[in-house]
């Protein structure tokens, strides 16, 4: 195979993860590339060039942004009305979203999917695609959505997107619900088989901060924390406190990454080596951004 051009952009895009975990699943793959990190300010200038790759990945602010430039896209995307991962065939561009494919599979290599009742914490872009995710491959099941003060009407907006979704599939089983943070907290009784976080909080520098209380925590099952920056967030050590299953955000940052690949060349990964690429990638992470946001 010629040595295939690949790249992410974004802008600005000083310090990504991307180059460290692509490099590392092209060498696991035996694929020759080159991947490049492409600050592009301006997104229809820097189309030529784009549509030189092979393939690359796209982050903020253009993964909206990139919409209208491309020949296609796959249904997670227009569910999600974002795309991160592009694939280039001849100089044409199809768009794709490997966020909520990635949290699946990070679970999945823990021995967690997203069956019975599922707190999300957070209404933005990552709560959009993982809850558009347990919907298409998880459609008997319960979802909560959290919000916080001034939230309720994006969070009352991605609940009818997913109640929208259910009766155009004739699915009579999805019950979605939006709740906030202060009921969640007061509510004792409510019990969740996965909590996952796609909220900021707990991330560098801001490392002493918890989404929810022990209370909350105590009453899952399981809690996935999106946030990869730090590895170990403060969830996550009081979910393992209490004896609850972490599942960090690395992974799912590894599989998004991973499930890209598939989408590129059909390529699939051994749940083994994921894992230890989720390794090397935490313990990359104070050398890449030390004491910086990612």
């Amino acid at each position: 195979m010629d040595i295939q051009k690949a790249a992410v952009i974004g802008h600005p895009i000083a310090h990504t993860m991307s180059p460290f975990i692509q490099k590392k699943l092209f060498e696991m793959s035996h694929i020759p590339m080159e991947y490049a990190v492409l600050d592009v300010p301006d997104l229809p200038a820097a189309l030529p060039q784009l549509r030189r790759l092979n393939c690359f990945n796209v982050t903020i602010p253009h993964k909206s942004a990139i919409i209208p430039y491309l020949e296609d896209m796959c249904e997670n995307a227009r569910l999600c009305g974002s795309v991160n991962t592009v694939k280039v065939v001849d100089s044409r561009l199809y768009g794709y979203t490997t966020d909520g494919p990635g949290a699946a599979m990070s679970l999945a290599i823990h021995g967690l999917d997203f069956h019975g009742r599922v707190l999300i914490l957070g209404n933005g872009g990552a709560a959009r695609a993982v809850a558009f995710q347990a919907a298409v491959q998880q459609p008997d099941f319960d979802l909560v959505i959290a919000h916080r003060e001034g939230s309720y009407a994006k969070a009352m907006a991605l609940a009818e997107g997913l109640a929208d979704f259910a009766r155009k599939r004739g699915d009579q089983s999805f019950r979605v619900q939006v709740t906030s943070y202060q009921e969640l907290e007061e509510d004792r009784a409510g019990q969740y088989d996965l909590l996952v976080n796609t909220t900021s909080v707990g991330m560098r520098p801001h490392t002493n901060a918890c989404p929810v209380s022990a209370q909350v925590i105590s009453r899952c099952r399981a809690v996935f924390d999106a946030v990869y920056n730090p590895a170990d967030t403060l969830l996550l050590q009081r979910a393992r406190e209490q004896g609850v299953t972490a599942v960090p955000g690395m992974g799912m940052l590894v599989c998004q990454a991973a499930y890209s690949h598939k989408i590129w060349y059909g390529t699939g990964f051994d749940p083994e080596d994921l894992h230890q690429l989720i390794a090397s990638a935490q313990a990359e992470l104070p050398r890449l951004f030390g004491g910086r946001e990612p």
